[in-house]
């Protein structure tokens, strides 16, 4: 094998592998992304003289067992949608919504219909993910969805209408938009149902850890609220938004008091009522 050949190439033997370096070896192998190869190199790496390239033969094995039983895990997140599909249903969206908790900004809703085929690797619950993992997933998701809408109510409409009512009206405007531009057969909904809608429903409790749907709208929901956030924090500074998503983290309760609210902010919850002596 020339030095310029690398880990894909299905000429390589012991050998050739044997004169690599390590670090070379390591980079190679990191790079990899084909299952078939990891599964190869492996095998290949584990039966090296060296100490350090078995190592790393043992850590790609580990590596090619922790993707499948990420994909079998994954896979079981379609369960029940795969009921629905079998039972005649075409489209399937999962609805869920975030920053329920927080003292500013909206609550957002996504609702996410997918195909019945799609590879979304390390696909859960977007309370379950880093921010990294939840753009990647954000991307992987709206390539591959059928369609996405959101649904956003504002700090003004949650003080007017309770927080609760506006985390259902999210939900609402978001699979309505839906709606609009699809046939949906049925929603997925995480623990609650949504109002006003002609469209069969199942609520499911924790639908963003055991549906795959509800927790791909849950991700779509979550990357665009920390968005917002993001924005809120550069139009109302001092208030640590971009870090803490409207929070009432330690650092966001004494900007309230040192500050007060900022239109951001939803009067309605006890800390920031408490700035406007209320």
């Amino acid at each position: 094998m020339s030095s310029g050949e690398g880990p894909g190439d299905s000429s390589t033997s012991m050998p050739d592998l044997a004169a690599q370096p390590l670090a070379r070896l390591s980079k190679d192998v990191a790079a990899l992304t084909d299952e078939e190869e990891l599964v190869r190199w492996a095998r290949i790496l584990q039966r090296d003289p060296r100490a350090g390239a078995r190592a790393l033969g043992e850590r790609t094995e580990r590596r090619v067992e922790r993707a499948r039983a990420d994909r079998l895990r994954v896979a079981g997140l379609f369960e029940i949608r795969a009921g629905l599909l079998a039972q005649g249903c075409r489209v399937v969206a999962g609805v869920d919504e975030v920053g329920v908790g927080p003292l500013a900004g909206p609550v957002v809703a996504a609702a996410v219909a997918l195909p019945e085929i799609v590879s979304l690797p390390g696909l859960d619950d977007s309370k379950k993910l880093s921010p990294e993992a939840r753009k990647r997933l954000n991307g992987s998701i709206r390539d591959q969805a059928i369609g996405v809408a959101l649904g956003e109510v504002s700090a003004v409409e949650i003080d007017r209408m309770n927080i609760f009512r506006a985390g259902l009206e999210a939900m609402r405007r978001a699979s309505t938009a839906l709606s609009e531009r699809l046939k949906i057969d049925h929603l997925m909904v995480d623990a609650r149902t949504i109002p006003d809608m002609t469209i069969p429903q199942t609520p499911l409790v924790h639908g963003d850890s055991i549906d795959g749907s509800i927790a791909a709208a849950s991700i779509v929901a979550k990357v665009y609220r920390d968005g917002l956030m993001e924005k809120f924090d550069v139009e109302y500074p001092g208030y640590g938004l971009a870090r803490n998503m409207g929070y009432g983290t330690a650092e966001h309760m004494r900007a309230l008091g040192r500050l007060g609210a900022s239109p951001a902010h939803r009067q309605s919850f006890a800390p920031v009522a408490a700035t406007l002596g209320r």
